[in-house]
């Protein structure tokens, strides 16, 4: 029996993780509250709490049925990474005993010669270290056979100190934007002792059954098809969005929740997207660290879960063809210790010097470093995605919508604000009450939208973690941020909220050039685009070129996030990616083509002349038809062979250069443009073939499943 169908949600929400409430229980009170210090305000922690803390968390996961921990981290991969450790240890006396120390949670060592560094680190220089990021709680993942393992988040560097993994930065770009946010706040006389970023992810997804995954090599290996004509019906009548969800993706989704639940994961939000098998889930707003951890867990728990219901679940940007792909929209927010939320406007915005101050610090910072969050939204799979009308395109802007735009014109203008009064829609139906209206539309065609009381980036990839998009928005405002508080703090306090209304206007007139409240698919766009000299980065190799401006390395320097050593190691690790994602490609294209389709063909081919000389034998012009068909299936097969071929050729030059840039050209120029040709033609041989003799699933097969 599912939990959630005996007992309330609230009953067992969080009951596999390290939470608040456990760390109360388990820990002496004044260890609790030493421990809420270092959580709460960066008070460092000392060895004897350590190892309070480490023995409470071990009583409460081995009463929980955790026999192992684990230092839980994200490398450079995008994925995570762990290594299991049981709590078996030796006493003096040789007998077994159950050991955690505060040393055992605080620090651990990993193997960092396998992982990405971007030639940080020699492969034969091997030691890497975890440390504990004490603000984001340990958890219980458990086996199907109900064996547990504590998970501990930690960031990941090399044994010379240089980050190794996502999340050193982001707790970085955390405190940069904490520090510079204070100083601003302080300036205008606001109350507050800690600024956070809060973040909410909405993840997409396709749910398939696996059976299908399982026949097609490509989506095994990489994520995606490779091929595949469109059916007769796709997304086109609009049904699938928001309809009703089917049984066994119900039964799913129910499943999903109660194991996110058990985490401590709001799971909020789901429902049916706009492609046939796609489908959303998004929680509830939290810091912006702990997001990025919930986010990786929400992934790993689809693909498991999916598992056990005898389906497949796929997080590439696009793995179908002609359909929407599937994104993770960003929602983005600051709010103080005191519960203030600083992109509010509230009922009078014009008034709000910090909405307005900290509004306007977001567009510049866009602006400025729009090339920055272009770059980390970036890859091959999410190349095929943006630009379609489905996705913001590659260009930059942000939607404010019009009463935002209105208020800072006439702030800009010096023309008097007036108040904002609550609307309401009448539906002109007595049954149904009058609706408040929200002070702006919604924009789905904008990159990053203003959606009342946060900024939404929809550019992100479903497959990626929420944490560079996170790294590089944090620093580029906390880098505004520390301008506008040099400004402010040079000016006499009772002259600063005059000052900070010059810098509104100043800051806008300056940037407003990033705001666009159209329609972003438009081709007049991206001339307009062009014309207010924003930046196109259409591909992710023009975009990776980015992160090592000098503009751009100054960014994370100035503010302590990223080294320009550490910047240059992350490029080229995602060069590697893109290169080695692109040659995996290839090479399973390459082996469906010649092993499984080719043959098919070649079958088909022998079949329908079989058919021709038996019907030659009895009369003239019988066997029309068959020819007709023998002579397209021919011409295809020749093609297809002559393509597989290229694309043979195109891969293993592009694998000869020893200039990794050199590299990553041919591989966009040349691999991705043969592999699009080869489809093409599988595509039309798809629509030829006898069904029974066509090797994979096919669309109708995979997007209609029972």
């Amino acid at each position: 029996m599912r939990i959630t169908e005996s007992k309330k949600i609230t009953d067992f929400f969080g009951c596999n993780v390290f939470n608040d409430a456990t760390m109360k229980k388990y820990l002496s009170e004044s260890a609790y509250r030493q421990m809420r210090q270092v959580i709460d305000c960066g008070a460092p922690l000392g060895k004897e709490l350590a190892n309070e803390v480490a023995a409470a968390m071990m009583e409460w996961a081995s009463q929980n049925g955790a026999t192992h921990y684990s230092h839980w981290f994200q490398p450079l991969t995008g994925t995570t990474a762990e290594k299991h450790d049981s709590f078996i240890s030796i006493d003096k006396r040789g007998e077994t005993v159950l050991e955690f120390t505060g040393s055992n949670l605080r620090k651990g060592e990993a193997d960092a010669s396998s992982f990405p560094t971007g030639g940080i680190r020699a492969t034969f220089e091997a030691r890497g270290y975890t440390a504990w990021d004490c603000s984001s709680p340990a958890f219980i993942k458990r086996s199907k056979d109900g064996a547990g393992v504590l998970y501990i988040p930690t960031a990941f560097c090399s044994y010379t100190g240089d980050a190794l993994d996502k999340k050193t930065p982001l707790l970085k770009s955390m405190d940069a934007i904490d520090r510079q946010a204070l100083r601003v706040l302080k300036a205008l006389g606001v109350s507050a002792s800690r600024v956070s970023v809060n973040v909410g992810g909405e993840q997409e997804y396709f749910l398939i059954d696996k059976q299908d995954y399982l026949r097609r090599d490509d989506l095994k290996f990489t994520g995606r098809t490779l091929f595949g004509s469109l059916p007769p019906k796709g997304q086109e009548k609009n049904d699938q969005y928001y309809a009703s969800i089917r049984e066994r993706v119900g039964a799913f989704m129910a499943d999903v929740n109660e194991e996110l639940w058990k985490l401590g994961i709001t799971a909020k939000t789901q429902h049916n997207e706009a492609a046939p098998a796609q489908h959303e889930l998004a929680p509830i707003f939290c810091v912006c660290n702990i997001a990025t951890d919930q986010n990786q867990l929400i992934m790993e728990t689809l693909k498991k879960v999916a598992d056990n219901h005898g389906l497949a679940c796929l997080l590439h940007e696009k793995p179908f063809a002609g359909i929407n792909g599937s994104g993770k929209h960003c929602n983005w927010s600051l709010s103080t210790d005191q519960g203030v939320n600083l992109l509010k406007p509230g009922n009078d915005p014009s008034h709000n010097l910090s909405f307005l101050t900290f509004f306007t610090a977001v567009l510049a910072a866009v602006d400025e470093y729009a090339d920055l969050i272009r770059m980390s939204a970036t890859s091959l799979g999410n190349e095929f995605r943006l630009g379609g009308n489905e996705a913001p395109p590659a260009i930059i802007s942000v939607y404010i919508g019009e009463d935002m735009e209105n208020l800072f014109d006439k702030i800009s203008h010096g023309v008097p604000v007036e108040q904002l009064e609550k609307q309401y829609i009448t539906s002109g139906v007595n049954a149904i009450a009058r609706l408040s209206k929200d002070s702006s539309d919604r924009n789905r065609t904008s990159p990053f939208a203003f959606t009342g009381n946060k900024f939404e980036f929809r550019m992100v990839g479903s497959s990626a973690t929420l944490s560079t998009p996170c790294v590089i928005l944090n620093t580029a405002v906390a880098d505004v941020l520390s301008k506008i508080a040099d400004t402010l703090e040079a000016v006499e306090p009772d002259q600063r909220g005059r000052e900070a209304i010059e810098l509104v206007k100043r800051l806008y007139a300056q940037h407003n050039r990033i705001v666009f409240n159209g329609n972003n698919y438009s081709k007049d766009w991206v001339k307009e685009a062009k014309r207010r000299g924003l930046e196109v980065l259409d591909n992710s190799i023009s975009a990776y070129e980015t992160f090592t401006r000098d503009k751009n390395v100054e960014l994370f320097e100035r503010h302590a996030v990223l080294t320009r050593r550490e910047i240059e190691s992350r490029q080229a690790i995602y060069l590697d990616n893109y290169i080695k994602s692109a040659g995996i490609e290839a090479q399973t294209l390459l082996m469906m083509g010649r092993r499984e389709i080719l043959p098919a063909v070649l079958t088909w081919q022998g079949r329908l002349a079989q058919q021709i000389g038996a019907l030659g034998a009895v009369g003239k012009n019988y066997a029309t038809v068959q020819e007709k068909m023998l002579g397209n299936l021919c011409e295809l097969a020749s093609k297809l062979d002559a393509q597989l071929d290229k694309l043979r050729f195109a891969k293993a030059t592009a694998q000869q250069s020893k200039d990794v840039n050199k590299q990553a050209f041919l591989v966009r120029d040349q691999v991705l443009g043969s592999m699009a040709a080869l489809r093409e033609t599988i595509d039309k041989l798809e629509t030829v073939m006898p069904r029974e003799l066509w090797p994979y699933p096919t669309y109708a097969d995979i997007l209609f499943y029972q």
